[in-house]
């Protein structure tokens, strides 16, 4: 059997059909397309707003939509695709329904795991007129306990014995997005684990997503997860900008927001996006195809100006260098993302790239 050059496992957002929390603040229907569509330029040739091409502005309620995508990650070389996994606490969660559809009705055929994206959820959460006004809260992140964390795991239990779990040494990945924000981390991994053995895994391949300083890589793996998935944007602008200039321009900017767009160059991004911890075996290291918030967040928004096809090729070579010396199980690369239209980061098809992304990941995957 010939040996895979990387596994890419690609994070993907359900936020594509209407639910009644996001009703209930933003008016009747908002899916994650209502701010790509209103989304406007802020600067000249700033591309503004984003497009969909071949699949247009979908509902993932349809199973035809989830069949397509599965079919393009599929012919692209992708393993599979990480849905994100809403749990606050108490039982509550959100924007289930396309993957419990996923799962109920084995199709698509195509491998996938979960992350947890436990962190709360505000009025700057997807909508860029709140971004100047006062933060109130939508629902809030709770970690109620030992029980709650029993009726997590049972709700995610048959995801986990699905033949299609994306797993690592028999284990299903669950990746945490905010692993230092959950201060009982370490009890409800070793639950969780004990929990998996009882009911026939192997245990749980724990994912730490880690962010801002170099530091905080370490701090992650320090808390006991398996492996970490280093989110290196905040240490790549560092780099690009120089610490003194990031931590003032970051200051100026809270104060007065509309004085400067905060953008960088993305062929310079990718150029430090990578360092030494995403060279460890148990690191996973992400590539960024495109970058631009500003459909969520305005002029508030971190904007990387200039991404192509071509020099995401270079970035994604350069990823596949670095996990090339690992075993091959642990040769993950996270795409991010799939389909992050709001955050301007998605390999979906486009008006202005069509597939180049995607056949980007083949011809270098394939």
């Amino acid at each position: 059997m010939k040996k895979r050059k990387a596994r890419v496992i690609a994070f993907y957002l359900p936020q594509f059909h209407p639910i009644p929390e996001n009703d209930k603040y933003w008016g009747k229907g908002f899916t994650e397309w209502t701010n790509v569509g209103k989304a406007k330029p802020l600067f000249k040739r700033h591309y503004q707003p984003r497009v969909p091409a071949d699949l247009g502005y979908y509902d993932l309620r349809m199973p035809e939509v989830r069949e397509a995508q599965a079919n393009m990650a599929r012919d692209a070389g992708v393993e599979g695709f990480m849905y994100w996994h809403y749990w606050f606490g108490n039982g509550k969660r959100v924007l289930e329904r396309p993957f419990n559809e996923v799962l109920n009705t084995q199709k698509p055929d195509f491998p996938f795991c979960l992350g947890w994206a436990n962190h709360s959820w505000t009025t700057r959460t997807w909508d860029p007129k709140f971004q100047n006004q006062k933060d109130s809260m939508i629902i809030e992140q709770l970690y109620p306990g030992k029980e709650d964390y029993i009726n997590h795991f049972n709700t995610v239990l048959p995801a986990f014995k699905d033949g299609r779990y994306i797993t690592v040494e028999e284990k299903p990945i669950f990746m945490i997005y905010a692993p230092q924000d959950f201060l009982d981390i370490k009890l409800f991994m070793d639950l969780w684990n004990e929990l998996a053995i009882k009911n026939g895994l192997k245990g749980v391949h724990f994912v730490g997503l880690t962010g801002g300083w170099l530091k905080n890589n370490q701090e992650v793996l320090d808390l006991g997860v398996d492996a970490i998935a280093p989110n290196n944007l905040w240490y790549a602008e560092t780099k690009v900008k120089g610490k003194v200039n990031k931590m003032f321009a970051h200051k100026i900017r809270q104060l007065f927001p509309q004085i400067w767009l905060n953008k960088y160059k993305y062929k310079n991004i990718i150029k430090y996006l990578f360092n030494e911890y995403d060279k460890l075996e148990n690191s996973y290291p992400s590539i960024i195809p495109q970058w631009d918030r500003s459909a969520r967040s305005g002029r508030r928004a971190v904007i990387y100006t200039g991404a192509t096809p071509k020099i995401f090729e270079e970035h994604l070579k350069e990823a596949l260098d670095i996990v090339s010396h690992k075993p091959e199980e642990k040769r993950i690369i996270f795409l991010r993302s799939w389909n992050e239209w709001a955050e301007g980061n998605y390999v979906e098809p486009d008006l202005k790239f069509g597939y180049g992304y995607l056949n980007v990941l083949k011809k270098m995957l394939k």
